[in-house]
């Protein structure tokens, strides 16, 4: 149910596409099913039993410049980044401070995007330089994907998430067992294709089919193509109600849902209306040994006090500690931080 344009990663349109139950494993996506979908009844709610998680608490997780990616500058309300080979402006609301560095290094970007500083706001890319194409090589870590230019100020991937992407990694490599990962509101799938690579068996869930068809570009790009992905195009919460019903059950959840999103067939999403049931939901389908639930909340005006007494209270009884914080990238001109999003994370 994200946004429908998942936090606007793309601007196009939702089609909901239902996902079997027998689906194969590997790098094959859903395909349509014309039986109408039947309105979930709410969710019951009821608080826990048992003692609260442990806690820690604020946890900052930092990004720092790598040759990947670098925040070069920021200031007046833009940031200066470095994808790869490509130096690129976008706004930043955040960014009130004055910029750093001197105007030639920001006259040297190669793409910046003009229109509509909003968030949800449909702008376009400016090519000062050469005219560049919607994609080009990027790496994460040593995994290689494709950099786009969207309409929505993004550009494919949201680096300050590399944090959660090495714990899981290290969540995964330490188990040593099989590991179910279940990634709702997915978009590209950068998180999908490092859990593969770690030795997991990955759903990826996203309701645009469009950020699908990039994920499983993505994953061949990454020469991942036989690693056991399994691409969904679904409504994620509705997607999440199944495996429930199913018996489905994974070892980590990881879960990003937009502030507010309107669905295909007039479904409304409200962050904090709604975010109690998902949650509840994403413990329910968690195995006997799970191993962690990662939450993370972009654009709301919230504390992330919010968010973590409603992971503490969700799993309640299981042990554990739940982590929250900021996910922030550090500047490389001045050392300033940029915050980016709020998260909260159970981890057994």
């Amino acid at each position: 149910m994200k946004s429908f344009r998942d936090r606007n990663r793309d601007n196009s349109p939702r089609q909901p596409v239902k996902a079997s139950a027998d689906q194969p494993l590997r790098g094959t996506s859903t395909a349509p099913d014309n039986r109408p979908e039947p309105k979930s009844a709410p969710r019951a709610l009821a608080r826990r039993d048992g003692a609260l998680p442990a806690e820690r608490l604020p946890v900052i997780l930092e990004v720092a410049p790598n040759a990947d990616y670098a925040l070069l500058d920021s200031g007046a309300g833009q940031k200066l980044e470095q994808y790869g080979p490509y130096r690129i402006v976008r706004p930043e609301g955040q960014a009130i401070w004055q910029k750093a560095l001197p105007a030639r290094d920001w006259e040297r970007a190669d793409a910046i995007f003009t229109g509509d500083t909003d968030e949800e706001g449909i702008g376009r890319w400016r090519f000062p330089r050469t005219p560049l194409g919607e994609t080009w090589p990027m790496k994460h870590d040593g995994i290689d994907y494709l950099g786009r230019f969207t309409s929505f100020r993004h550009v494919g991937v949201f680096p300050e998430q590399a944090s959660h992407w090495d714990h899981m990694a290290g969540l995964i490599a330490a188990a040593k067992r099989p590991v179910k990962v279940l990634n709702l509101f997915g978009y590209t799938g950068l998180a999908s294709l490092v859990a593969a690579r770690a030795g997991a068996e990955v759903t990826h869930v996203d309701a645009s089919k469009k950020a699908i068809g990039w994920a499983r570009e993505n994953q061949e790009m990454a020469g991942l193509s036989r690693k056991p992905i399994r691409w969904i195009v679904d409504d994620a919460v509705k997607f999440a109600e199944r495996e429930e019903r199913r018996g489905s059950r994974y070892d980590i959840v990881l879960f990003d849902p937009p502030a507010y999103g309107r669905g295909p067939k007039g479904e409304v999403w409200q962050l904090f209306e709604d975010l109690p049931a998902l949650t509840d939901l994403c413990r329910s389908i968690l195995t006997p040994r799970p191993l962690a639930v990662v939450l993370t909340a972009y654009s709301i005006r919230a504390s992330f006090f919010a968010i973590h007494a409603l992971m503490r209270d969700t799993f309640a009884g299981m042990g554990g500690t739940v982590e929250s914080g900021e996910l922030i990238i550090r500047e490389q001109s001045a050392g300033r931080a940029l915050s980016t999003s709020l998260f909260s994370r159970w981890v057994a």
